[in-house]
């Protein structure tokens, strides 16, 4: 794939998947589409040779795997791991605030979010509403508003003067939207949820919202920048790009070997939750797999998972912030990322596999170790490699403005990845 259409592809991908339910979504289409058949966890599995399949947790995580050629478990399994979810804004249950003539929805910060960047965008919302219908049947459907319907209007600087000296955002107070004037009386987020089901899903009848999960993002598409078109400009990057890189592999890998993707939601969170990697998930589809606990462990011993999750690029008006002998250049092939520390799992092994593979296919690669004095982040790599006992490497597209609402990648950048992963799917000796 070239790398403008790697990043047509990857933009459509972002654009449909402004949350993690929307991108599980989107992945599962993606999978249905070509072959793929969905497994229900509440179900008996019944597993055919070469059969190709995927499975859902919570809407937001999935893990989709192809059992290959005969006997292929025996070869171990080729595993890619990436996560669903962005830093956002949530909103809260009881959000309604109507002050000085307009009305806003409280919010939460949801993970290690830049905030700065959110105010004075276009922005929209998206998520999962739990609803009744007048039968008394639950239903979680997913919403999207598309349109821009709110704004976090910055402080004009006439009224804050030493703004540009540092601006300390207070999460409670600064980050509230404004969605409307309050003119209506009584405006409720429910009702307005209930009326906008009612036009994504007019084959339904009127349902009573009771519950939902949204998120407030920016309406900005994906766009191909800079004057030679190098960079890739979006939201949510961090990590869409290596679920969809894991995706583009899995799909164009040649079926000969046990391949396995899973994409989990809560990475920005710390992972501790049912659908998270942190959370028995993965074990839970391994287990079901390989029932006999003596062949799943074997078959672990001679996998590897590739975790994927997007590396600081090295930015040159911060240099500093760098290890001088480590620091990743947008467009110079995926990052290998090593913490001695075990804040990523990388291994000499696993590294110098992942090193092979970037010399078999001729995609340029790098190496990324944070600074001796400075704190290192992590990624569902070690979380993995603890609970599973499985090799691992720590890698990833280099980025700027991680965990901005708008970040930027290099066009190669996710060529390349997606030519290594797919390699790395098609490894007979791991």
């Amino acid at each position: 794939m070239t790398p403008d259409n790697a990043s047509q592809s990857l933009a459509d991908f972002i654009q449909s998947s402004p949350t993690p339910f929307h991108a599980a979504r989107s992945l599962a289409e993606r999978l249905q589409a070509a072959g793929y058949q969905e497994l229900d966890e509440r179900d008996e599995w019944t597993l055919a040779d070469g059969g190709r399949y995927f499975v859902l947790r919570n809407q937001s995580s999935l893990i989709a795997f192809s059992l290959g050629q005969s006997n292929a478990l025996r070869n171990g399994i080729r595993m890619i791991g990436a996560h669903t979810d962005s830093p956002c804004l949530r909103v809260k249950p009881q959000p309604e605030l109507t002050r000085h003539g307009l009305w806003q929805l409280g919010v939460e910060v949801y993970g290690g979010a830049l905030l700065a960047p959110w105010f004075d965008r276009d922005l929209s919302l998206a998520g999962r509403v739990t609803c009744r219908d007048s039968g008394g049947q639950l239903h979680n459907l997913l919403l999207d508003f598309q349109r821009p319907i709110a704004v976090i209007p910055n402080l004009a600087i006439h009224l804050n003067r030493d703004v540009n000296g540092g601006f300390a955002v207070n999460a409670q107070t600064d980050l509230p939207p404004v969605l409307a004037h309050g003119i209506e009386p009584n405006r409720d987020l429910r009702a307005l949820l209930a009326n906008e089901l009612t036009q994504q899903y007019p084959e339904r009848e009127p349902l009573q919202v009771l519950d939902y999960e949204l998120s407030f993002y920016d309406t900005q598409p994906p766009g191909v920048i800079g004057l030679d078109g190098d960079f890739l400009a979006a939201a949510r990057l961090d990590n869409l790009l290596s679920c969809h890189a894991g995706l583009e592999a899995l799909l164009r890998s040649d079926g000969k070997q046990a391949c396995l993707l899973v994409c989990t939601d809560h990475e920005e969170v710390g992972s501790s939750s049912a659908c998270g990697a942190d959370g028995p998930f993965l074990e839970d589809v391994l287990a079901r797999l390989l029932p006999d606990e003596s062949e799943r462990i074997r078959t672990i011993q001679r996998s590897v998972l590739v975790s994927a999750d997007n590396a600081h690029a090295i930015h040159p008006n911060y240099a500093d912030r760098h290890d001088g002998n480590h620091g990743p250049q947008l467009n110079a092939g995926p990052v290998i990322k090593i913490n001695s520390n075990q804040r990523y799992a990388t291994t000499s092994e696993t590294a110098a596999l992942f090193r092979h593979l970037c010399q078999q296919v001729d995609v340029p690669m790098q190496s990324f170790v944070v600074r001796s004095d400075m704190g290192c982040g992590s990624t569902i790599g070690p979380i993995t490699s603890s609970r599973l006992g499985v090799r691992t490497v720590d890698i990833g597209a280099p980025t700027f403005a991680m965990h901005s609402i708008r970040e930027l990648a290099g066009v190669r950048d996710v060529a390349y990845l997606q030519k290594v992963l797919t390699a790395f799917m098609d490894c007979e000796q791991v």
